[in-house]
């Protein structure tokens, strides 16, 4: 049992250290790209946070969800964001699963680089839309009487470029139209969409995406307009954005593999293991074709 556990742990380990070869490989030339994503996160973080500064507390917009959907009230908010955290979280995991698991359909640098574009170019929509039109908030710490409704000016620059984390993320105002949480939802949904495996997941995950809309609209942090909005237009920039994007290399087939292979000796038998772990497959015909291509 000892030797079992010993040996599993072993190609475990390899097959951790040789996936780390590969993606830090794509990640020195694609870096400057995945840097730009996460700075534009950020730069959507301080334009949420600035809005606040504009947000006038006023009456609750009638709306057709707050008609339909029970108000969970403010003791069970967390309900929307527990959701979230679980849809958001669990998509992590997924894209860093090729570092462990057998089968392996894309590389989790260039997976990241499309879900960023994806983000920026709806969270751009997003900013030039709620700076056009701020609405009173529907949120309870965004009602008329909450201290936290209107922001007083900042007392200095880092104020507003630390977004009072944690607490002026968490207690924003005014960026109402259209969600971020389901920019980030239907986003992760979508690429699942095109490079998830397994179709029950998918299914599971379109109806989660339904029940975080509705979550989100009972908690009364969005009005229905900013889901109904949210749903089309995030739809609209992953369809157009990944027509642009180059198509990832698939990781299966007689692609072209990212490390060399050698044709002396032992050494071409465990390089073509090494191929093997990668790819996620096994030397079926396909594989063949690929490695004698390679040799000749």
């Amino acid at each position: 049992m000892t030797m079992y556990i010993t040996r599993e742990v072993s190609k475990l380990w390899k097959k951790v250290c040789m996936e780390t070869a590969v993606e830090w490989k794509l990640f020195k030339e694609k870096w400057k790209l995945l840097l730009v994503g996460l700075v534009c996160q950020y730069i959507h973080g301080l334009a949420a946070r600035g809005v606040h500064y504009l947000h006038r507390p006023g009456p609750i917009l009638q709306d057709v969800g707050f008609m339909i959907l029970p108000e969970l009230g403010k003791e069970r908010g967390h309900v929307s964001e527990n959701t979230f955290g679980l849809i958001f979280f669990s998509f992590i995991l997924w894209t860093f699963h090729p570092f462990v698991y057998h089968s392996k359909r894309f590389y989790t640098v260039l997976i990241w680089r499309r879900v960023l574009a994806f983000l920026v170019g709806s969270q751009a929509l997003r900013i030039i839309t709620f700076y056009s039109t701020q609405l009173p908030g529907p949120n309870y710490h965004c009602r008329e009487g909450s201290a936290l409704a209107r922001l007083p000016r900042p007392d200095n620059v880092l104020e507003v470029l630390f977004l009072n984390f944690p607490r002026g993320v968490f207690y924003g105002c005014g960026d109402l139209i259209f969600s971020s949480h389901m920019i980030f939802t239907l986003v992760f949904v979508l690429t699942y969409q095109k490079y998830g495996s397994k179709r029950f997941i998918k299914m599971l995950a379109w109806v989660t995406a339904i029940i975080q809309s509705l979550l989100i609209i009972a908690s009364r942090k969005h009005y229905t307009v900013d889901i109904v909005v949210a749903w089309y237009t995030v739809n609209l920039v992953v369809f157009f954005v990944d027509k642009k994007l180059p198509e990832m290399p698939e990781r299966t087939g007689v692609s072209q593999p990212l490390l060399p292979m050698s044709a002396k000796g032992k050494d071409s038998k465990s390089v073509e293991e090494q191929h093997k772990l990668l790819n996620g497959n096994s030397a079926d015909n396909a594989d063949w074709v690929c490695i004698i291509t390679n040799f000749s």
